[in-house]
């Protein structure tokens, strides 16, 4: 039997990390394009202002860089360390794109960071522009790798599994990069960072018009951060609005979860807004909904019905009975490989092998898994419906607040108002935190709702680990916390020293504290 144990401290671990590195990707996604925008501005206009803002937000960006390298490379580790097994069973698939992320992507962008922190005596004003957006191209193509080595992880297409090797294996590598999934999840991921970018320069702008500081140079940061974040927050929408379709489509115990569907409604099925699910009983209490927008949102059509909670348990405990079958034949066909009868009898059911894996959980031998155990496979393919329907919520609420925010600033900025505008200043600053809780609950949604699986449908998470002991995980991850825990407060200390301080620490002599030490020796 697998340890439980061992499963759940090595998903605390992986969570971990990931999560913590997610605090500084979205911030270098969005700061990398802002600052083309920025330079592109000092390029056009040649107001030194310009070229200012792009030195002082470029500052902000590499110290967040930093961390965000740091971080992203113990999770590559873990994959050898934590999840052997899985690097096995998928490695062919899964490494590619990480190496072309490595090769390509991640020496493009340091390369071009270099460049953009060392070049500006060195480099005329256009070619030291074109640095700025090939470090932001790197930037993007460092997530689009790893998107898609993820969007497969959820969807995957391009690969089939070898009964030989006992592995899945690649057959076009064109239908991995180009999956829908990844090109989704690509979108969705880099346009929630923009926002991330632009809301960290509009709530630090506001905060120095609130102080009263440095006015003309937060009020152009602020005014092309309000437009910035308002085009990517629609894109965002939209984009999120798709990858919706795709887990209604593809991952319909992940959307039954978001929505605490446990019926299946008739189509086109109501939306819930808000209510208490109940999983004891499979109700939601006091919920509110507006007819038909579920169905016509996730299906995109009036007739198409999404199946409930209840109906999906069903289906799912039929393909666990089939992939016992498949489990069965597969053993047969190691045995005796050149059987026509048994490959193509195994052809007919391989779909279902992962759903077979499923009761190695609860025991070794899944052909004489008790009809109890079955069930509570069947169970365990719905994620936990508190958890998925209420980050759901809170993620798109953090979105609309953001919207708003975007487009209020953005209008009292261009009628040169943003300054008399204390409460929007206020609430810019205060909603700093709402972009990262978005993109942290995003993930939650999209990763916790793929469990039980590692690899969709192929790989359960519980198969995944490695033959470790639970004290070597239970070290790593309370070392990982200390170290993790200590480089967050050196990485703040730094960024709020840099906002502090301001623009004043490029020496130009046209900011608050250097003007008022000039004051003062006059």
């Amino acid at each position: 039997m697998i340890s439980t144990e061992l499963v759940d401290l090595s998903r605390w671990q992986f969570a971990l990390t990931s999560m913590y590195h997610f605090i500084f990707v979205p911030l270098t996604l969005g700061l990398s394009f802002m600052l083309v925008v920025m330079e592109a501005c000092y390029v056009v206009t040649g107001k030194e202002v310009y070229k200012d803002m792009t030195k002082f937000w470029g500052k902000l960006f590499g110290v967040n860089f930093a961390l965000g390298v740091a971080t992203g490379i113990t999770m590559e580790f873990q994959f050898g360390t934590n999840w052997a097994y899985y690097s096995h069973y998928v490695g062919d698939i899964f490494g590619a794109p990480l190496a072309i992320e490595g090769l390509m992507a991640f020496f493009l962008e340091s390369t071009f960071i270099g460049l953009f922190f060392f070049g500006w005596k060195r480099l005329k004003k256009s070619t030291h522009l074109i640095v700025t957006i090939f470090m932001a191209l790197g930037s993007n193509l460092s997530a689009l790798w790893i998107l898609i080595a993820n969007a497969w992880m959820q969807y995957p297409i391009g690969s089939e599994f070898n009964f030989e090797t006992m592995r899945m294996e690649m057959t076009n590598f064109f239908d991995v990069i180009l999956s829908p999934w990844a090109q989704a999840k690509f979108g969705h991921t880099i346009s929630a960072g923009y926002m991330t970018g632009a809301l960290f320069v509009l709530a630090i702008s506001a905060w120095y018009m609130l102080k009263g500081r440095d006015l003309e140079f937060a009020k152009r940061s602020f005014r092309v951060a309000a437009a910035f974040g308002l085009v990517v927050s629609v894109f965002t929408i939209h984009l999120g609005d798709e990858s919706g379709y795709l887990v209604a489509k593809d991952q319909p115990a992940k959307m039954a979860a978001m929505e605490a569907a446990w019926e299946t409604a008739p189509a086109p099925a109501p939306m819930t807004v808000f209510g208490f699910p109940d999983e004891e009983n499979q109700i939601t209490r006091a919920n509110v909904e507006i007819p038909w927008l579920f169905g016509i949102i996730a299906t995109r059509s009036l007739d198409t019905p999404i199946p409930g909670i209840k109906d999906l348990i069903e289906q799912n405990t039929k393909r666990i009975e089939n992939g016992i079958v498949a489990m069965q034949t597969l053993s047969s066909l190691r045995k005796d490989p050149t059987n026509t009868e048994l490959r193509n009898r195994f052809e007919q059911v391989k779909d279902d092998l992962g759903y077979g894996m499923l009761l190695r959980k609860y025991t070794d031998d899944p052909s004489r898994a008790t009809p109890e155990m079955i069930s509570q496979a069947a169970q365990d393919t719905i994620p936990g419906v508190n958890i998925m329907f209420w980050s759901f919520r809170a993620m798109v609420g953090c979105g609309i607040a953001l919207l708003l925010i975007f487009a209020f600033s953005l209008y009292y900025s261009a009628k040169d108002l943003i300054v008399s505008r204390r409460w929007l200043l206020k609430a810019s600053f205060f909603a700093l935190p709402l972009p990262w809780i978005a993109c942290e609950l995003g993930w939650m949604v999209a990763e916790y709702g793929r469990q039980p699986w590692s690899i969709y449908e192929i790989l359960p998470v519980h198969l995944s680990t490695s033959t470790l002991s639970v004290a070597s995980v239970t070290g790593s991850l309370i070392g990982f916390v200390l170290l993790y825990s200590a480089l967050l407060v050196v990485e703040m200390w730094l960024m709020v020293k840099l906002v502090k301080t301001g623009p004043s620490f490029l020496g130009t002599g046209r900011y608050f504290f250097e003007q008022n030490r000039m004051s003062d020796k006059e």
